[in-house]
């Protein structure tokens, strides 16, 4: 090809004129023909006294005792004087020759193709025979497709001979006719060429897909053809052998009963004068022998039986390989005895109709087949009667048939419970009855758990499982058995009182033990799941008990119906989450449920386990540090009558014994770090129960906090938060296996049962399932629902666009975080503190560049300059506002900025040494802004002073910022509070917000139920699909997710 711009290049007309190499020049001495030369050779094998000399001869005449004969072939070429000689070295040679003696390049092609055949099959050629191949020995049919060829290349066939004539047919038909001779039976062979009789024995096989036939004498003849169909070992024994056989008329019959069959099979046995009767043969039968065997088995047989007259041959299902037969011994042999097209049609039958029933695995087959329990019984009532009613097939019953038959009246269940040693946890027992009669529950349950269709019964009957009672109890039983994971049988947990609901929908007839109706129907009419929103079925009435006499506030409804709860719980020892909503009092009610129990001393001691006699337990509650001094407080405030005592500091720091400081004590409260220290004085002590205050802090159940709550022995535990859930589902399992230790299994198996399906979002009914199991354990009223006086909550979100100094460097960290971080994300659990630093340096760069390194300060802070804009409009106004950070280095700066301009300020962190001293100045109304950062002011806090909220930066977690903004949105706010989320664009900001989303749908989905609150009991749960994908506080997916554009 030229190069472009260049002149065109020119073919060389001599390369296009000239002939392609290889081919012949017209001037040129012309090629030499070739042929195939036939020669009929005598084998004259060596022995040990002839061990020199030829192997073969060729045959002129066919005499009494010649050998072995064969049909030999060789290449030959075309002399000058017009004669067929042989070609020097013959087959051996061929390739050498081609060039030296000017050989016809076809013909010589032609021939190469005959030789590779021939060694394709019998390996490389090593006869000392090195002039002749035998076509006797070609395996392949292709050599047909080589003599069309021949044909069309005019290469020559020739014999040994100079008159012999060479031939190749169409067609070769190897046949036995027989007519009668008297008494006798003469059997003749017949071989056909292309229609024209041939003597069969002048003839020989190639292979087994032609036939060869000679007539000798001077002018030999040689005849070619392939076979219409594979030739049988008895067509290819007949050829060669005189053509006819006498049948003595005595034996006649013999031939006809027992060699006929097997003839007709292996090749065309005819009678052409119509002079011989041949008998029919009966269709082939295929025959099932059903062996009833002990134990409820069944073995099923097949086979093919043959009956011609009075012989039956009995026939394995498929063909035996090799040339000996799988027949019972003295019946007729395998080969060449099938009928296989009427086999198929029975065998085809036979497969559809148990295809259909849906027992392929039992159609026919070499081996036998096995059937136990119900599936015999199912085979022996439903199959078997029509399989031998199914043309073509005979069934043979060995042994005692059984009478089974199927019980098909729907079910009837009793579900009953009964008290056990362990405070917590009743037997279940399930009675079914079908047909009047009872059926084991062990072999039921097991038969559900291995997710059998049917059961049989020891009488031979047995009942379909495939029903909705069936399927709905083995998915009740599972849950039960899940709960306890030990081998104890079936038990319920008391606080599976949603599930023993389920239970009862079911059952037909349900007793229950008298601990049980106590506990349990109470919680379900707390719950509202009772029918028709009245009383549950055999409860008592729940009444909602006088409140503490010293009780110094006045409840709203919806206080007091949650007093009525805990006081519930507190009675019949059981535990529970009161999650309302943060602002709503969830300290006041629990102040007025310890004041109840403290005014019931009996009660409360025979409630402590191993009590002490005359020693009366106080109530533990841990609360965060900050939290501590709040509960003092606010007891003194509302139950002046309870004897509340703080513990600051540990035993070996205080120098004082627990059990000296809560002696005479009603309410001991101490926080979350000195309970974990000092656990075991804790454990020891023995208390009345157990309240854990902001309980999100023992949300993580591999801590050592969360194992000191869950093992602390104590009758009642109650967790206290308005975030039950922030993360994931996992948070809420943690909590109820402090407060609820049975109502869900271990986290392995809540992790399969619940928290997969619901990220998956395919399975609303397993959503559904677990607002069930938690509502009447878990008790959460939203503002919206139990206080519609409380002013409205306005939130706006202010986008801030960064400064273009700010912006431009941002970029520039983004860029080099993302590719640091993408290589290291997947493995999360090991690059977890690189990837969170890099994360929080994207965080405090969306905020100020300063906070990552002073030399940008002279960079502006956008987001500041805004803040300070509303912080004027605000005060000017009169208003007063919390400003909230994750940062406290961000607070400082902001502190710094409302010093130069004049902005009087309260300022909380983690380091504040008089933390209340702080708040109170704020409440004072002294300093009209509060900054406080969000780990040290986000609980616990009521400052409903402020109505306007200044988020300074988002936080993955939405709870956290609803329980910051929460401090002022709350009962005793009588202004609307004014919220303000401040987010700058186009950075990690925004991917922060759009991850809260996604948390804030995962806490709706599960605990969003409005019959979890007081005004909606009785109303359904809704079944919608949860959020997809999220189960950990920052995934992978979440931080890649973080760091995209």
């Amino acid at each position: 090809m030229s190069e472009p711009g260049s002149a065109p290049a020119r073919a060389d007309w001599k390369q296009i004129a000239a002939p392609p190499a290889g081919e012949p020049d017209p001037g040129a001495e012309p090629f030499v023909p070739m042929g195939l030369q036939f020669e009929l050779r005598e084998q004259t094998p060596r022995t040990g006294e002839r061990w020199r000399g030829a192997t073969a001869r060729p045959l002129t005449a066919v005499r009494p005792g010649t050998g072995e004969i064969r049909l030999g072939v060789r290449p030959v070429m075309r002399s000058a004087r017009g004669n067929w000689v042989h070609t020097p070295g013959s087959w051996n040679q061929l390739a050498f020759h081609r060039n030296r003696l000017t050989l016809n390049p076809e013909h010589h092609r032609w021939l190469s193709q005959v030789l590779a055949l021939h060694r394709a099959v019998r390996g490389v050629y090593t006869s000392q025979e090195t002039d002749w191949l035998y076509l006797d020995d070609f395996e392949s049919p292709l050599l047909w497709t080589l003599f069309d060829q021949a044909a069309v290349l005019g290469l020559h066939l020739a014999g040994s001979k100079k008159d012999a004539t060479v031939s190749v047919g169409r067609a070769a038909h190897v046949s036995l006719d027989a007519s009668t001779h008297g008494a006798d039976l003469n059997l003749t062979t017949r071989l056909l060429f292309d229609g024209v009789p041939h003597p069969a024995e002048h003839a020989g096989a190639i292979g087994d897909h032609g036939v060869y036939g000679y007539l000798l004498g001077p002018h030999p003849v040689f005849t070619l053809a392939p076979a219409g169909a594979p030739l049988s070992a008895q067509q290819r024994r007949l050829l060669g052998r005189p053509a006819s056989a006498l049948v003595p008329g005595d034996e006649v019959a013999e031939f006809l009963t027992d060699f006929y069959p097997t003839l007709r099979r292996a090749l065309p046995v005819t009678s052409t004068d119509a002079s011989v009767s041949f008998p029919q043969a009966d269709p082939p039968l295929l025959v099932l022998t059903a062996q009833f065997r002990p134990r409820q088995s069944l073995t099923l047989d097949w086979h093919w039986e043959y009956r011609e007259g009075a012989r039956v041959a009995r026939l394995p299902l498929l063909p035996a390989p090799g040339p000996e037969s799988g027949a019972t011994p003295g019946t007729v042999p395998v080969p060449g005895t099938r009928d296989e097209p009427a086999e198929r049609v029975v065998h085809e039958s036979v497969t559809r109709l148990l295809e259909e029933a849906d027992r392929a695995d039992t159609a026919p087959a070499a081996a036998s087949v096995t059937l136990h329990g119900v599936d015999a019984a199912e085979f022996t009532e439903h199959l078997l009667p029509r399989l031998e009613r199914l043309p073509g097939v005979r069934v043979d019953v060995r042994g005692r048939r059984p009478d089974y038959r199927e019980l098909t009246e729907p079910p009837e269940l009793t579900i009953t419970t009964v008290e056990t040693d362990q405070r917590d946890w009743f037997d279940l027992g399930v009675i079914v009855t079908i047909n009047g009669r009872s059926v084991p529950f062990g072999p039921l349950f097991k038969a559900l758990a291995k997710g059998q269709a049917k059961l049989l019964l020891v009488d031979n009957s047995y009942l379909s499982l495939r029903q909705p009672a069936f399927e709905r109890l083995h998915e009740l039983i599972t849950e039960a058995r899940a709960l306890a994971e030990w081998d104890t049988g079936l038990r319920i947990s008391r606080y599976q009182a949603a599930l023993w609901h389920d239970f009862e929908d079911l059952a037909d007839e349900t007793e229950q033990a008298v601990a049980w109706r106590a506990a349990v129907s109470g919680l379900l009419e707390h719950a509202g799941l009772a029918e028709h929103g009245g009383p549950a079925a055999h409860s008592e009435p729940v009444q909602s008990p006088p409140l503490p006499v010293d009780l110094r506030a006045t409840l709203r409804p919806y206080q007091v119906h949650g007093f009525a709860w805990l006081a519930f719980l507190w009675r019949h020892q059981l535990g529970g989450i009161l999650a309302d909503d943060m602002g709503l009092g969830k300290t006041l009610q629990t102040l007025a449920l310890l004041a109840h129990a403290v005014a019931q001393p009996g009660e409360q001691t025979e409630q402590a386990e191993h009590a002490e006699p005359h020693r009366r337990r106080p109530f533990l509650v841990v609360a965060p540090t900050s939290v501590v001094a709040t509960w003092r407080s606010e007891a003194a405030r509302f139950t002046p009558g309870l004897d509340v005592r703080v513990v600051t500091a540990t035993q070996a720091a205080g120098g004082t014994t627990l059990t000296d400081a809560a002696a005479g004590a009603d309410v001991i409260v101490t926080s979350y770090a000195l309970f974990r220290l000092d656990f075991p004085a804790y454990q020891a002590h023995g208390w009345a129960g157990l309240i854990l205050d902001e309980a999100q802090f023992v949300k993580n159940s591999a801590s050592r906090v969360h194992e000191c709550a869950r093992d602390l022995t104590t009758p009642f535990k109650l967790a206290i938060t308005g975030t039950p859930m922030e993360n994931n589902l996992g948070e809420l399992h943690a909590l109820f296996a402090i407060v609820a230790p049975g109502l869900f299994p271990s986290l392995r198996r809540f992790t399969e049962e619940y928290v997969r399906p619901i990220e998956r979002g395919d399975t609303p009914a397993v959503l559904a399932r677990l607002r069930r199991r938690i509502r009447p354990l878990l008790l959460r009223r939203t503002k919206e629902l139990v206080a519609p006086e409380l002013p409205p909550k306005q939130e706006q979100l202010l986008e801030i666009e960064l400064n273009p100094r700010h912006r431009a460097l941002y970029d520039t960290f983004l860029q080099r975080e993302r590719q640091k971080l993408f290589g290291l994300i997947d493995d999360l659990d090991k690059n977890r503190f690189i990837v969170f630093r890099s994360l929080t340096l994207l965080r405090l760069l969306s905020l100020d560049a300063s906070l990552v390194d002073e030399k940008y300060a002279g960079v502006p802070s956008s987001k500041l300059d805004a803040l300070l804009d509303q912080l004027g409009d605000v005060v000017a106004e009169g208003h007063r506002a919390l400003v909230f950070s994750q940062f406290t280095s961000y607070l400082k700066k902001a502190a710094a900025r409302l010093d130069a301009q004049g902005i009087p300020y309260c300022y909380l962190d983690g380091s504040t040494l008089r933390r209340s001293e702080v708040i109170d100045r704020f409440k004072s109304g002294v300093e009209p802004v509060f900054l406080i950062s969000l780990k040290a002011g986000g609980f616990g806090l009521t400052l409903t002073e402020a109505d306007y909220v200044f988020l300074l930066d988002p936080w993955w977690n939405p709870a956290t910022e609803m329980q910051a903004v929460d401090r002022t949105h709350r009962i005793g706010q009588s202004r609307t509070v004014m919220v303000y989320r401040m987010v700058a664009t186009g950075t990690i900001e925004e991917k922060v917000m759009a991850l809260q989303k996604r948390k804030a749908e995962l806490f709706d989905s599960v605990l969003g139920d409005p019959a979890l609150g007081d005004r909606a009991l009785g109303d359904p749960a809704p079944d919608g699909p949860g959020p997809r994908g999220f189960g950990d506080s920052l995934t992978a997916d979440d931080i890649r997710g973080l760091l995209e554009r």
